[in-house]
């Protein structure tokens, strides 16, 4: 199909992971369970955070947030894809490609920035415990979340924008479950090096930015449970990041991991496989990670259930 410059609105089609009519029962089933697991997990984790007063501490207030965002990152991709093997109709208009880029880089983001501020809260409140509501303080937590609500939505605009600017051919066909930039690129007639340029200084900034925070923020960490000299104390200090630290280098192995698989194969069903694991299996297991290993959010939901179920009238 020869090259074009269309300046209409074109139509995408989304391939997905395979044309087997036999596969398609069996990847809508399994997509639709990871989904349903990350929202009901998720939730739960809400719930629990703004039912319980014990709860109310700066942690829980960016945990919280976390687990809204996934919910978000997970509800950009996953559900258009359900549709799709659905009905059998893999296309996504130009409009509904911009949108979905749009807020999966923006969730994307929020993910990087949210488990940076995470990473200070935990250096605050093991470094310098006795002024840690101080400094976090409602104000400073509110202030954080929004400053990274702020860098996701014009990061992610800037991106979209420079989408805008492209024109594309007439094979339209991405090799993935959803609108991924790089594909998008792809397919464009127009010369995409301004975009790449752009794309390339955004990851290393904003990715490298949250990056040398956690990275300078564990690095004291360590340093402060090395100068407690009991071993239960220092035991005591490790649990209280050690589920944040478990997400982090799930969050950043799997992403890194997409990155790698991407530059070193040119087969982009293996980019789109490797892409499941940061935008499903990561946001999916991040609820277990902190329910399993935190014994105040293991409390929480089980008053809240025990709270459901006496509250709940006799027939």
């Amino acid at each position: 199909m020869e090259p074009g410059n269309d300046t209409g609105l074109p139509n995408f089609l989304l391939l997905g992971f395979s044309n087997r009519e036999e596969l398609q029962i069996v990847l809508f089933g399994l997509f639709l369970s990871m989904y349903l697991i990350t929202v009901l997990g998720n939730l739960l984790i809400i719930l629990a955070v703004s039912s319980d007063s014990h709860l109310n501490t700066p942690m829980y207030f960016f945990l919280s947030n976390l687990s809204f965002v996934d919910i978000c990152f997970t509800s950009t991709t996953i559900p258009k894809m359900l549709l799709n093997i659905q009905t059998r109709i893999k296309g996504i208009t130009y409009a509904g490609c911009i949108t979905q880029i749009y807020f999966y880089l923006l969730f994307a983001g929020l993910d990087n920035f949210l488990l940076a501020v995470m990473a200070y809260d935990r250096y605050v409140a093991i470094c310098h415990p006795l002024h840690y509501m101080v400094i976090m303080n409602p104000q400073l937590c509110g202030l954080l979340v929004l400053m990274c609500w702020i860098t996701g939505v014009l990061c992610s605009l800037l991106q979209c924008l420079m989408v805008l600017r492209l024109s594309f051919c007439k094979g339209r066909k991405i090799s993935h479950f959803f609108c991924e930039l790089n594909h998008v690129f792809q397919l464009s007639c127009t010369n995409t090096f301004i975009n790449n340029l752009v794309l390339y200084i955004g990851a290393v900034l904003l990715a490298g930015g949250p990056v040398t925070g956690i990275v300078y923020s564990y690095t004291k960490i360590v340093s402060s449970i090395h100068r407690i000299s009991s071993a239960q104390g220092k035991l005591k200090a490790f649990s209280t990041c050690a589920s944040h630290l478990s997400v982090v280098f799930l969050f950043y192995c799997t992403a890194l991991g997409v990155y790698l698989s991407s530059a070193g194969t040119q087969d982009s069903h293996s980019s789109a496989t490797a892409s499941v694991m940061y935008t499903v299996v990561t946001p999916m297991l991040n609820p277990f990670i902190y329910s399993l290993r935190n014994k105040d959010i293991k409390e929480a939901l089980k008053r809240m259930f025990m709270k459901d179920t006496t509250n709940r009238p006799f027939s």
